[in-house]
């Protein structure tokens, strides 16, 4: 697709913070995890409320100029990405479009900013795929909720300073019964259990969470109540095309080392370029990463048209993520013997890019989705 202007401008802010604030910091990230500072500096370049109206101060953008930014960020670092993705959709989209005039007038100027970031508190330790089936609880007690249950690989759940939380309460309501909350995480009952020690994405918290008798204001609902699973879902949707966008940043950066390192790299007296099973490696895996991007496109356009992209989504996300677990892969086969160390980068993208076949609804569900809208249609 050709891209206009200002989807072009924010694909080059991306591109250039990523090489210039991420890339020369990563060792220290993924040692001690990315610093608020450089969540400020995402704020500051527009880059973590991206679809936000600029009345918050933000860029207006559409989702087409979200996923670019996406995939630029994500060559640099998965678990940044990461954590700007949980910021912008689901906590920044859900708040536009079901938050009051009071609850944007609180949250967006502190989440569009930096000065704080969201986190998205839906999967339970029992729960993964079958959102509908969480136990988490919310009573009402006169003008409050009183919050019981735990939650489990909460992107950003220790840093963060609001929670879009997902809960029962309703129970004899079944699907109809479950509710959001969008709250500070200062409130005496939140409690991070443990931050998880991770293959991947090191760079970000991913906390298991326990909320022990957490009262929290009626005023905190997002939404209307019984409505919240619906809010969750469609957010969760909206999230698998920038998970494809991930994916192919990642996937991007370890082809593009192997290309570097094959035009250098001789054996046989000749550079390994010049060998016809490397060159037909990297020309396939250029095709993969090119496909990939072009349905995270147009799964992107769709859903800016305002029509269903339900289908769209779990395909683009299905095939990227797919995609870079192959395409890294190569990359480190094309790295030989080098490939395997971690003082070159291929060891490390291949340990971030495993997720995306998991978060955000595994491929088996994403196959599951597709099959269904097949029927559907």
């Amino acid at each position: 697709m050709t891209l206009n202007e200002q989807q072009r401008m924010i694909q080059e802010t991306a591109r250039r913070f990523a090489q210039t604030e991420i890339v020369p910091h990563l060792k220290e990230f993924e040692a001690h995890g990315v610093s608020e500072k450089l969540i400020q500096k995402l704020g500051q370049a527009g880059l973590m409320g991206i679809c936000i109206d600029p009345e918050w101060g933000s860029a207006g953008a559409d989702f087409v100029s979200y996923v670019l930014a996406m995939e630029e960020i994500s060559a640099a670092d998965g678990g940044i990405a990461n954590l700007m993705a949980a910021n912008n959709s689901p906590v920044l989209a859900a708040l536009n479009d079901h938050g009051t005039q009071a609850q944007k007038e609180r949250f967006f100027p502190g989440l569009t900013s930096g000065e704080m970031i969201g986190c998205f508190a839906l999967t339970e330790p029992h729960t993964g795929s079958d959102a509908a089936a969480i136990t988490t609880r919310a009573v009402r007690q006169g003008n409050n909720f009183v919050l019981n249950g735990q939650k489990q690989f909460i992107t950003a759940g220790r840093r963060a300073g609001v929670a879009m939380i997902v809960a029962v309460t309703d129970p004899t309501a079944g699907k109809r019964g479950i509710s959001t909350f969008l709250t500070p995480t200062d409130n005496p009952g939140y409690k991070v259990l443990r931050e998880e020690t991770k293959l991947g994405h090191r760079t970000n918290d991913t906390c298991a969470l326990s909320f022990e008798d957490m009262v929290v204001p009626k005023t905190d609902l997002l939404g209307q109540e019984g409505r919240g699973l619906g809010i969750a879902l469609a957010n969760l949707s909206v999230g698998r095309i920038g998970v494809a966008a991930q994916a192919v940043g990642g996937a991007r950066t370890a082809y593009e080392a192997a290309l570097a390192y094959a035009q250098e790299r001789e054996a046989f007296k000749k550079p390994i370029m010049e060998h016809q099973a490397v060159a037909f490696r990297l020309a396939d895996m250029a095709t993969q990463i090119e496909a990939a991007r072009q349905l995270y496109l147009h799964a992107a356009q769709v859903h800016e048209s305002g029509a269903p992209s339900l289908k769209e989504a779990s395909i683009a996300k299905l095939f990227a993520s797919d995609m870079a677990e192959k395409v890294v892969s190569d990359a480190l086969q094309t790295f030989g013997g080098y490939g395997y160390l971690e003082d070159f980068p291929v060891a490390k993208i291949l340990r971030d890019v495993r997720v995306y076949r998991i978060y955000e609804g595994t491929n088996d569900i994403q196959k599951m989705l597709i099959a269904r809208a097949l029927t559907s249609d």
